[in-house]
């Protein structure tokens, strides 16, 4: 139904032509705001290409800063940096929509055809109340998250310099971007604070989860209240695909705790000196970092190579579809793996909770991981080549970090020349908006009108 509304609209730009432009457009924008004398602490006139470098960052909600955002921003710079961080990890589209919405603007066809694209949907019934609830459950999780922060926050920096932290940190957590206003080492210095990391953890999870599966938690636990269900029969009434993101999320976030806890547990300079409850809570931290948070409670350049490798994997991933998070994706790389598992067990489909998976989706899960490989591997060489002395586990490590649009460094970021600048601006860029909406930003939705069926031919693979 949507590829017909789409070919029926007659509209000079697609979706996929807007919304990668619409990011490009907001970058620019925030980049000409920071290199205003009145955005830094200094009242200096920023560098166009570290303005251009922290607005790419804060746009696609990376996290990765080649100056320090606590001491180089005046607070008119960082009020600059929070708003570019909600602005990306919303959408450019849904905050229009948001205001086109406060004006009482009716949506046209065409407009509705961007959001459903914008948030990866496959209808337009009910598109603009689930727009409406996303905006709503934002600001509402954001502004709970403040709550709790001001606990920590308040007594450190006072009320009104504490209220501001709070909600920074709050807004960057829940759109898992990973740049703080709290000092120079991210949340470090509070590595033994089971309340701030709590909290950063759940925002950073929730971000990630997914809008999708929200309203389907939401919508399922109202109506078990209501008819007193119990937790089986609530569980199976949610939906396949938040059912399928809650298990591979969970099994994501404990597998990668196990691992880091394994891996870095005598490791002086991470985990290692830390008391027992300590390192379990650093590890699960760590574990849901790697998955496109950019907080980080250990110096990640202090971690063993191993981990490092674990991460990218980790990093590679990401969060699940229609959320804040980066990466391919949870339930992307998923089907790829159950297809796999269908073609050597010789079966007919591929499924996945008694439900069969869509070819095009098995498809599009191919080209998504394809494409993303491709480019992590290819700006890794770009960067060990313009970067001499870089070695292969930090340029990976950085690389993976930024086209997951994740933030977390092995401290390399701030030495990085110019070209490697710009490899990182593209690359967490290009994370952003999906490599392959480039590809569609330039063909559109053009497909020939008329479809040949050519003979089969003889290929071997393997």
């Amino acid at each position: 139904m949507p590829d017909n509304i789409k070919k029926n609209i007659g509209t000079r730009f697609t979706s996929a032509q807007i919304i990668p432009a619409g990011f490009l457009v907001l970058i620019l924008i925030g980049a000409i705001l920071l290199m205003l004398p009145f955005s830094t602490a200094k009242g200096e006139t920023t560098s166009p290409l570290t303005a251009l470098f922290t607005s790419t960052t804060s746009v696609c909600v990376t996290g990765l800063v080649v100056t320090d955002t606590f001491s180089h921003w005046s607070l008119f710079g960082k009020i600059v940096i929070l708003g570019l961080i909600q602005l990306g990890g919303l959408g450019i589209i849904a905050v229009t929509s948001l205001i086109a919405l406060l004006l009482q603007k009716r949506f046209s066809l065409r407009e509705r055809v961007l959001i459903m694209d914008a948030f990866d949907l496959t209808s337009l019934s009910g598109l603009i109340r689930f727009l409406v609830k996303v905006i709503k459950g934002t600001f509402a999780l954001e502004l709970t998250g403040t709550a709790f922060y001001m606990i920590r926050f308040v007594p450190i920096y006072g009320p009104f310099k504490g209220l501001w932290v709070s909600f920074f940190t709050a807004v960057s957590a829940f759109c898992n971007a990973g740049l703080d206003v709290i000092g120079n080492d991210s949340l470090i210095s509070f590595q033994d604070d089971p309340l701030l990391l709590t909290v950063t953890m759940c925002l950073i999870v929730l971000g990630g989860l997914g809008f999708v599966v929200w309203f389907d938690m939401v919508t399922g636990t109202y109506t078990a209240m209501e008819k007193h269900y119990g937790p089986i029969r609530i569980w199976k009434r949610l939906g396949e695909h938040t059912r399928l993101v809650i298990i591979l999320t969970l099994s994501m976030i404990i597998s990668g705790a196990l691992l880091v806890f394994l891996l870095e547990y005598n490791n002086p300079e991470t985990i290692g000196n830390m008391p027992l409850g300590q390192k379990i809570l650093n590890s699960f931290f760590q574990s849901i970092t790697f998955r496109t948070a950019g907080f980080a409670t250990v110096p990640q350049q202090n971690l063993r190579e191993a981990t490092s490798f674990l991460g990218c994997f980790y990093m590679f991933v990401g969060g699940s579809p229609i959320g804040t998070a980066g990466g391919v994706k949870t339930v992307t790389l998923f089907v790829l793996f159950l297809n796999t598992l269908t073609y050597i067990k010789h079966k007919d489909s591929t499924t996945a909770l008694d439900r069969n998976i869509n070819n095009n989706l098995i498809r599009k899960a191919s080209a998504i991981v394809a494409v993303n490989l491709f480019i992590t591997i290819t700006f890794t060489i770009l960067l060990l080549i313009t970067n001499k002395g870089l070695v292969l586990t930090d340029a990976l490590y950085e690389t993976t970090s930024a086209v997951a649009t994740v933030g977390l460094s092995r401290n390399i970021t701030p030495s990085l020349n110019g070209f490697g600048r710009i490899i990182i601006i593209v690359a967490m860029y290009l994370g952003r908006i999906g490599p392959i909406s480039i590809a569609l930003f330039f063909t559109g939705n053009r497909s020939s009108g008329k479809k040949t069926k050519l003979a089969e031919g003889k290929f071997y693979v393997g």
